[in-house]
């Protein structure tokens, strides 16, 4: 009887080890992000360098000491941000399936942002697992993905934008086109999916407002990431007379697009969303002098010490030129994340959405605050033109092409801010 006790509470007291041993191990688990992007096909580029951007981010946090919860039923210490990447192929299905993936691997905070269509979808997902699994919810935080539509008409609690939308980078973009008193004639070309439509939509009605003198010569909308043969749609641009372009296009399809404009010999101007990056600059050479421009919330060339300084950081990191792509506002959103877990003391999607939605954060001399009522990062926008590295403003060039930007706008936060129809449906607990 004596053994048969001692074997009783042997096994018991191995069983409050074991159990003592896997609540230790929960708690100092890494708190997951899985990053689900585009990481093979046409926009594979893009996604890989996001990654990257992600990677450093979660890397300065983490040493930093990473995220110090203190809250109750927390463990004793710091726990590491550990970042996960799910390839969705440029599909909304197959970014729906990996999201899936994502949540049972234990993912809690979800990243994303290289297409409109495919946040729309994680959008509608997160918001029917969250309802029906109240236990494991999760938190949607975009990087990119800008239609203005996902923070005003589809507009969720759990979902959290850190890029400025469309129609704030078009107003950007505005600001800068209206004093151009030469241009007369404009011509708009975009990917046929919701974000290319939006920007269409808005460069119109603001030329229609800002310059009423200046006429839309053509617009066109081409299939997304399918195009190999960009040179029928620039021959179509130069014999329309435009003397300026409009696009939204990303990754290959403006790399590609800039390409075939050059070979045509055509010398206007192209204002764009990201024409300051990923072969862009390179793909135009000198035809792009003082005639492409681009809005961003930051550029290497943002004349501070402290911007230099975080660029100059970035680039000891990744070194090749290849792999210079780096956005202020995907660090500033990592920042963000760790700090309102820290103040919700929890990992809870709840208690942190409800401290990310009152986040402010400083990194390089950039300031940006999420707006609670749309989940609206607000941060100041800057437009530069291209020239070439050494001459005056343009100290940095991109991905070594000897081509850099010089900041020509600065937009305070305030200006670039825009009004929201967001009717934010808050959970109950």
């Amino acid at each position: 009887m004596f053994i048969l006790r001692c074997r009783a509470l042997k096994l018991a007291l191995l069983a409050l080890w074991a159990l003592t041993l896997g609540l230790a191990q929960a708690e100092s688990a890494p708190i997951r992000i899985a990053m689900i992007e585009s990481l093979s096909g046409p926009f594979a580029n893009t996604g890989e360098a996001v990654f990257r951007n992600l990677t450093w981010a979660v890397e300065r946090v983490n040493a930093g000491g990473g995220v110090k919860l203190t809250g109750a039923g927390a463990a004793a210490g710091n726990r590491t941000l550990a970042l996960e990447r799910y390839d969705s192929k440029g599909q909304n299905e197959e970014a729906l399936s990996v999201l899936k993936a994502a949540i049972d691997d234990g993912a809690q905070f979800i990243v994303q942002g290289n297409s409109s269509s495919t946040a729309a979808a994680l959008i509608d997902a997160i918001n029917k697992h969250n309802e029906r699994e109240p236990g494991k919810r999760v938190l949607f935080l975009n990087y990119s993905a800008v239609d203005p539509i996902l923070t005003n008409e589809k507009c969720s609690f759990w979902h959290f934008r850190f890029d400025a939308h469309a129609d704030m980078r078009m107003s950007a973009l505005m600001s800068v086109l209206k004093e151009d008193s030469d241009l007369k004639r404009v011509y708009l070309i975009g990917q046929d999916y919701s974000f290319g439509h939006a920007v269409a939509r808005e460069a119109k009605r603001q030329l229609a407002t800002l310059r009423p003198d200046v006429q839309l010569v053509g617009e066109e909308l081409h299939p997304m990431g399918r195009i190999k043969d960009f040179l029928p749609y620039a021959a179509k641009i130069k014999a329309s007379g435009a003397q300026a372009v409009i696009t939204g296009n990303f990754g290959n399809d403006l790399t590609l697009l800039v390409k075939a404009a050059k070979e045509i010999g055509f010398e206007g101007k192209f204002y764009t969303f990201y024409g300051n990056a990923l072969g862009a600059p390179a793909a135009m050479g000198d035809a792009g002098i003082r005639k492409v421009l681009a809005v961003a919330d930051w550029m290497p060339n943002v004349p501070t010490a402290p911007s230099e300084a975080f660029y100059r950081s970035f680039r000891q990191r990744f070194p090749k030129p290849a792999e210079d792509y780096v956005h202020l506002r995907m660090q500033l959103m990592v920042v963000a994340l760790a700090q309102a877990i820290e103040r919700a003391g929890s990992t809870d999607a709840l208690a942190v959405a409800m401290q990310l939605e009152r986040a402010k954060v400083t990194l390089a001399g950039q300031t940006g605050s999420m707006r609670a009522s749309d989940h609206q990062f607000q941060q100041a926008l800057v437009v530069g033109v291209m020239e070439r590295q050494g001459e005056a403003g343009v100290k940095f060039d991109v991905e070594g092409s000897g081509y850099g930007f010089r900041v020509v706008k600065r937009i305070a936060a305030a200006d670039a801010e825009l009004p929201s129809t967001c009717n934010m449906q808050r959970p109950l607990k």
